[in-house]
């Protein structure tokens, strides 16, 4: 039985099924840590939706399709792999495309019910033709693209509050008029060559919870003025936070969750839909990161 009282939530366990080298960077173990954090609240597990994998159709519809067929079948450049981060196995291919295709059914959801809530998601580093930064799959332009595919959404606003710029969201929907991109990040941050969003933000590295609040608020209004979208896509990002390995911002855990808070806020003043996935968090210690994570949940209503 679905407690209709509560946000849609899209998880499945292949989000945290990926064998990496002892001491890799990436914090794989932090989806999973999510949702057992969700269901010890009171979550109950049958309240998740499971997505399917993307196919690789539909990302060959809109990603260059010799990129995904070696990036898939494991014949892409040595290079090309190093530069996304993670050694490439069969296992990383079908997390990847089910991490994909949850952001997609997460953004159906939200249409349908105002909000919905990705357990990952937010692999904004990835381009058309190459993947870079831990991101294979560019899911925030793909989930935006089959959202454009409705008669009732006809602007779709991108709003990416990872604190690396959303990079291959910007080269992907430069010419796209119906996709409005906003990226709020540390300007002295990976990337080092940033790409052009609609909205820009760059924040000088230490800042924190009154100067990065005060930066979205503004945003947020500029945001609003200059594109009045059908849809949003939030990248939640923790990677601000004062305690993440690669962040360089100061933001505290209060700071995280207001920042949260304020673009769920907005979306609903509007009466925008909005779909959020987790994006970066980079922290060593799995549950110090769930915790920091949860605040996006704690602003959704999901948990108290």
């Amino acid at each position: 039985m679905h407690n209709q009282s509560l946000p849609p939530l899209v998880f499945h366990p292949i989000y945290s099924q990926l064998d990496l080298p002892v001491r890799h960077r990436f914090p794989i173990e932090k989806y999973q840590g999510i949702f057992d954090a969700l269901t010890a609240k009171g979550v109950p597990a049958e309240h998740f939706t499971q997505p399917k994998p993307i196919s690789r159709e539909i990302l060959k519809a809109h990603y260059l399709p010799d990129y995904i067929d070696a990036l898939c079948d494991g014949n892409l450049d040595p290079k090309a792999m190093r530069r996304i981060g993670f050694p490439w196995s069969e296992q990383l291919i079908q997390r990847s495309l089910t991490a994909v295709g949850g952001t997609c059914r997460t953004a159906e959801l939200a249409i349908e019910q105002g909000i919905a809530l990705n357990l990952t998601g937010g692999y904004h580093h990835a381009f058309d033709d190459f993947g870079s930064g831990f991101c294979l799959f560019n899911d925030l332009y793909l989930a935006a693209r089959q959202t454009l595919q409705r008669s009732d959404i006809d602007s779709v606003m991108i709003f990416d509050c990872d604190v690396h710029q959303g990079d291959g969201t910007a080269k992907l929907a430069e010419n796209d008029r119906d996709i409005f991109t906003v990226s709020i990040h540390g300007e002295k941050n990976f990337p080092h060559r940033k790409q052009v969003s609609d909205i820009d933000m760059g924040l000088e590295k230490g800042a924190g919870d009154d100067t990065y609040l005060n930066v979205l608020d503004e945003t947020l209004h500029l945001a609003f003025r200059q594109c009045s979208p059908d849809f949003v896509i939030y990248d939640a990002g923790v990677d601000i936070h004062i305690d993440d390995d690669l962040g360089l911002l100061h933001v505290t855990t209060e700071g995280v969750y207001a920042r949260d808070c304020m673009v769920l806020d907005t979306c609903r003043r509007h009466n925008i839909p909005v779909a959020c996935v987790i994006g970066g968090g980079y922290q060593r210690d799995i549950a110090a990161l769930v915790e920091v994570h949860l605040q996006l949940y704690r602003a959704a209503g999901v948990i108290a």
